[in-house]
Parts: C-alpha cells; sequence; structure tokens
C-alpha cells in the first residue's frame, strides 16, 4: 500500500539491517530510479548516473571499500549514484545539446550556452569542482529516490562511509566521465525501525516578515 508524503517520510530511516531474503520487485525498483531522473538540476544538465548492482559478487568485492557495512551485501539492490564531470564541460558538446532539448532557436540557445561557460567559469575550471558540484547535485536525486522507495514501504541507508578511488577502481570507472557521489542500498528493514528524532520545528524554523 502506497504511503503518503508525511507517512513517507515518518517510515524512512538509514536502514541498518537489511532483510536479504526479500528483493524489490522490478517494478518498484524502476519506480524508485525514476523518482531520481526527474529530480532538479541546475542549468537541467542531470549530472549523474545510477548503476544499479544486483550482482552479489560485485557486492562482496565493493563491501570492503565501504568500511565492511554490512548494508552492502544484504540490500537488494544496490546503487551506486555517480557524479558527472566530462559532460557538464562546454566543450563537450552535452551541454548545447542538453539546453537545446527545450526547442530555443539557435542564437538565444547560443546566448544560453555563453550564459552557462560564464556563469559556472570557476566551477568548470578543475576536474575536482566540477565534482564538488555535481555532488552536490547528487543529493537532490538521492534525497527523492529515498523518499520514492518509504512511500512504497521501501528502506535505503545513504552511505558517505566509502574509499572513493578503491570503489572506483573496483567499478573500473573512467573518472575523468564520471565519479562515485554515495553508495545508496536499497531493501527491506529486517528489524523494527527505533524512534525517529529530530529537533523541534521552532529550533529549525525561522520565519523571516
Amino acid at each position: 500500500m502506497n504511503k503518503t508524503f508525511m507517512e513517507a517520510m515518518d517510515f524512512r530511516h538509514a536502514c541498518k539491517a537489511f532483510d536479504d531474503t526479500k528483493k524489490i520487485s522490478d517494478e518498484d525498483m524502476n519506480f524508485i530510479l525514476e523518482a531520481g531522473i526527474k529530480s532538479p538540476s541546475s542549468f537541467g544538465m542531470e549530472p549523474w548516473k545510477f548503476l544499479v548492482i544486483t550482482n552479489e559478487e560485485l557486492k562482496a568485492k565493493i563491501r570492503p571499500f565501504c568500511w565492511d557495512q554490512v548494508q552492502i551485501t544484504s540490500c537488494s539492490h544496490l546503487v551506486i549514484v555517480l557524479a558527472a564531470i566530462d559532460s557538464v564541460k562546454v566543450e563537450s558538446g552535452l551541454v548545447r545539446t542538453k539546453l537545446g532539448r527545450k526547442g530555443f532557436p539557435d542564437d538565444k540557445l547560443e546566448f544560453y550556452v555563453g550564459i552557462y561557460g560564464s556563469h559556472l567559469k570557476d566551477v568548470l575550471n578543475s576536474d575536482e569542482n566540477i565534482y564538488s558540484w555535481t555532488a552536490r547535485q547528487t543529493y537532490i536525486a538521492i534525497g527523492n529516490m529515498m523518499t520514492g522507495a518509504a512511500s512504497k514501504g521501501i528502506d535505503s541507508c545513504p552511505i558517505e562511509g566509502f574509499e572513493k578511488e578503491n570503489v572506483e577502481k573496483v567499478l573500473g570507472l573512467d573518472t575523468s566521465k564520471f565519479q562515485v557521489s554515495c553508495v545508496l542500498p536499497f531493501g527491506y528493514r529486517l528489524n523494527e525501525q527505533s524512534p525517529q528524532v529530530r529537533e523541534p520545528f521552532e529550533n529549525i524554523v525561522e520565519f523571516i516578515k
């Protein structure tokens, strides 16, 4: 049964133990991934890629480089979220292609490509800066995927505790094109969720009139 948005937010937690006997259906997994795909991104560049791993041997190879966390091998689907590097560079040609999807006439398209390059001049001057920018954007997609999963009663656990270079080597990534931003297991909880603890609304929210 699908949950309301707030029910999904209450349900979601960083699952530390998945039931490895339960598998997510293709339909539900595609729903989760679509939530990521439909997420907003700066200039509409969609600077991400999602590697969906169900191969148990590959999960086992990745696990030692994720602080040996059991979620890596016990989850149903392991999603490696990648941050784009090359495709957001103006010279790649993909920036023009993606901006062109909106059907701008050529002169207006060139104007927007120019604005993009000018606005992001400092960001685009090194792969390190690009990764910092695109990796931040992947977290919008990650949040939406986790909430989408929770709406289906599916658990997740965003993991930043990993050895980036080693995970990239295991995956055989060309890091000039994509780099690992987050490791995101999905599955079904083995144990009941502990009570959600959050700061009171008034400690977090300030209205400025």
